[in-house]
């Protein structure tokens, strides 16, 4: 059923298979979408039901999406190849993979040592303690009630949990890959793209850094080849490019994990871009099949500067829900080997909140202008709130009825703060 409706946006509640066939077939310019990874994560029932494999619900994301639309989906790490065959199984054409790459996230990893003498009923040593924090209200100055807690360090107690400490199960998260997957075009894409409004990605609308560098033009009006200018000792002007290095199929978040995998490189340099040009005389310029010749210079540093960085604003999970409760968000508590960790309370109580500014680069670089983006597991609204943003209108589904209110504040702060866009 319908949650909320307006002109910019419209919100379902219920199970996308079920309302996905009450849309128009054809009526979606592009999905951007985060469904559960089959995790069961957090305990969470709602990501261990199967439906991100599910090709019948991807078959319905097909019917609704324009041909050459496209879809870009994240995945967990160890599920992902699950959901990209289903998604190519319902039809679609998988283009590409994107890979998000971020420096928080902790491993769901089970203490062996700690396993092996709990099985054993022996009783371990406490020989220190840590603190974890306890944070109520992310940064938005609520009520501490607990600040921290300790947590026992202890000493393996058998021969056996000896032998296995410092072992567990789990890596550390640090990437989620994303499909970028493509409805068939009909005919050639020019003739889609005509057709239907979509079927390419935004290249120049996501390009990287804003740098830009310099070329060499002549000023006299299509008399120089650009090199030499009017000759050799010809006077040469030199030309601005502010156009960022081209979208690459690696996003990461800036942090210093992330960054110091990159080396540092030496200053890259503006080159034009070589190929037929009927004019040779305008090389540097705009050429005459209608391409502008890409550049720029920098001042060199980590190489992480050639991949686009979504920066995670601290206050965006939060934004618009300053009357809503602090609830649990997540939190290591409860662990089958009986460890505790952090424990973060939000307003915005859901546990996966993809960064703002990541959902806008996105949604831009699949969706045409004044483009539709569906959304079938909305999760408290981040690719919506991203949408308005963008100047897209936007429809989400969600099935878990509290996160909608949470949904939809978000989704109105974004279109009551438009002079605010995080990009």
């Amino acid at each position: 059923m319908i949650f909320h409706s307006n002109k910019q946006f419209t919100l379902y509640n219920g199970d996308s298979k079920q309302i996905l066939p009450t849309l128009a077939e054809n009526s979606i310019d592009s999905i951007v979408t985060d469904p559960p990874y089959e995790l069961g994560f957090m305990g969470k029932s709602w990501d261990s039901t199967g439906v991100a494999n599910d090709v019948n619900l991807w078959k319905e994301v097909l019917r609704v999406l324009k041909p050459g639309g496209h879809l870009l989906s994240f995945g967990g790490s160890r599920t992902y190849h699950r959901m990209a065959v289903a998604i190519e199984d319902a039809g679609f054409e998988i283009r590409d993979q994107i890979m998000w790459v971020y420096g928080s996230g902790f491993p769901k990893s089970l203490n062996i040592s700690k396993a092996i003498d709990k099985a054993a009923g022996a009783e371990r040593e406490v020989v220190g303690t840590r603190i974890a924090p306890d944070i109520r209200g992310g940064n938005f100055n609520a009520t501490v009630t607990n600040p921290n807690h300790e947590i026992n360090i202890t000493a393996p107690a058998t021969a056996e949990a000896k032998q296995w400490q410092g072992w567990g199960t789990a890596l550390k998260p640090a990437h989620e890959p994303i499909v970028l997957a493509r409805k068939p075009v009909e005919g050639t894409v020019a003739n889609n793209v005509l057709t239907y409004g979509v079927g390419g990605i935004n290249i120049d609308g996501t390009r990287v850094g804003s740098e830009g560098g310099t070329f060499k033009a002549s000023k006299p009006e299509g008399i120089s080849n650009g090199i030499y200018g009017e000759g050799i000792n010809g006077k040469v002007d030199i030309g601005e490019l502010n156009s960022g290095r081209f979208p690459a199929n690696f996003i990461h978040d800036g942090s210093d994990e992330v960054v110091q995998l990159f080396p540092n490189t030496m200053p890259s340099k503006a080159a034009p871009r070589k190929g037929t040009n009927p004019n040779p005389m305008d090389w540097g310029n705009e050429r005459a099949d209608g391409n502008i010749i890409k550049g720029h210079n920098d001042l060199g540093g980590s190489a992480a500067r050639f991949f686009y960085c979504a920066k995670t604003n601290k206050r965006d999970r939060n934004e618009g829900l300053g009357g809503f409760e602090n609830k649990v968000a997540s939190g290591m508590q409860g662990r089958a080997d009986g460890s505790i960790g952090s424990i973060t309370y939000n307003k915005n109580h859901h546990p996966t909140v993809k960064p703002t500014d990541l959902m806008q680069y996105l949604c831009r670089l699949i969706t045409p202008p004044n483009g539709t983006i569906l959304d079938p597991f909305l999760g408290s609204g981040s690719t919506g709130k991203a949408a308005m943003y963008e100047g897209f209108n936007f429809v989400g589904i969600e099935l878990t009825e509290e996160y909608l209110p949470i949904a939809k504040a978000r989704i109105e702060f974004a279109l009551a703060n438009l002079d605010e866009k995080l990009f």
